[in-house]
């Protein structure tokens, strides 16, 4: 069982370098080509070997996951041959730690429960949107204005909203955001660094899988394996019940939990991007606990 578990976590070490070859140009690293046809998109195995400072019969068994623990300076000088910057090279270095620990049985999947004081916190933070969601972007916990941003969501039952799915699955994600092709990239890059480094995690896995099967455009993302996506802090949306507006987001991970994080829509008070977030609280569906004046956040 180890050995077999080395070797798929070497594999997943292999397709990440392989990605990344296949995607760096020689010219990007510095090296002079003939004008010949170059059957091999990107960097030869042996180009890369050499600019690494490491045998090729060495790098190939890396790259086919038969070679599983690589040292701290091999990593590195991968990484500099490849030009990978610091959130790249920690993903490698990610990789090549879970397969030499020789990791045999996939995690269970994190809790879902949120707690009590941040659904309270999620109603404070009113009228700005607000969210709790899970390390695989399952939506858990949300205000109104939290779930009404993203239009056309509340469709779904509660245990299918994923903003994840939703980008590439919703038929109105499309209309509401005017960067969609940088959303998506983003999102499956986030994906992307999280799945390397828990492949057989089952919340992961689930929702992978379903994207890889739906989606062409996820597909062929998750192909390139980018793990460096960087979402703008300001967001524009094209909102079909309040209009254009932008806004600036911020994600905070919430400390004791499985992965949870905290997403945050604000706008100026007094401009026209934030009269639209109170029109959006005011108007989106909310529910009344019982016993309670109050309007609580929805969970699931």
């Amino acid at each position: 069982m180890a050995s077999t578990s080395a070797q798929s976590e070497g594999a997943e070490l292999g397709r990440y370098l392989r990605a990344r070859r296949t995607r760096t140009s020689p010219d990007h690293v510095g090296l002079t080509v003939g004008t010949g046809i170059r059957r091999t998109p990107g960097l030869r195995r042996e180009e890369l070997a050499t600019l690494s400072g490491i045998s090729i019969d060495y790098y190939v068994r890396l790259e086919r996951g038969k070679e599983t623990r690589p040292s701290p300076a091999v990593l590195d000088s991968l990484a500099r041959a490849l030009r990978m910057d610091d959130q790249e090279h920690q993903h490698l270095r990610e990789l090549a730690a879970r397969a030499a620990r020789y990791v045999s049985d996939p995690p269970p999947a994190p809790s879902r429960t949120v707690r009590p004081h941040l659904k309270l916190l999620l109603e404070s933070l009113r009228p700005n949107p607000a969210y709790v969601i899970s390390r695989s972007m399952d939506l858990l916990a949300w205000n109104p204005g939290g779930l009404a941003l993203y239009s056309g969501l509340d469709d779904w039952p509660a245990k299918h909203r994923n903003l994840a799915r939703y980008l590439f699955l919703h038929p109105a994600a499309r209309d509401l955001f005017p960067d969609w092709d940088r959303q998506i990239t983003a999102c499956v890059a986030r994906l992307r660094a999280l799945a390397g480094t828990a492949p057989d995690a089952p919340d992961l896995a689930g929702l992978v899988g379903e994207l890889l099967l739906k989606s062409p455009e996820f597909a062929g993302l998750w192909e390139r394996y980018e793990v460096t996506g960087r979402k703008p802090a300001l967001k524009t949306f094209h909102h079909p019940q309040v209009g254009t507006i932008t806004l600036t987001s911020q994600s905070l991970h919430v400390e004791g939990t499985p992965g949870q994080r905290i997403g945050v829509y604000t706008a100026e008070p007094g401009t026209p991007d934030h009269d639209a977030l109170l029109l959006l609280d005011l108007t989106a569906p909310s529910r009344q606990p019982s016993g309670s004046s109050h309007p609580a956040p929805h969970t699931q």
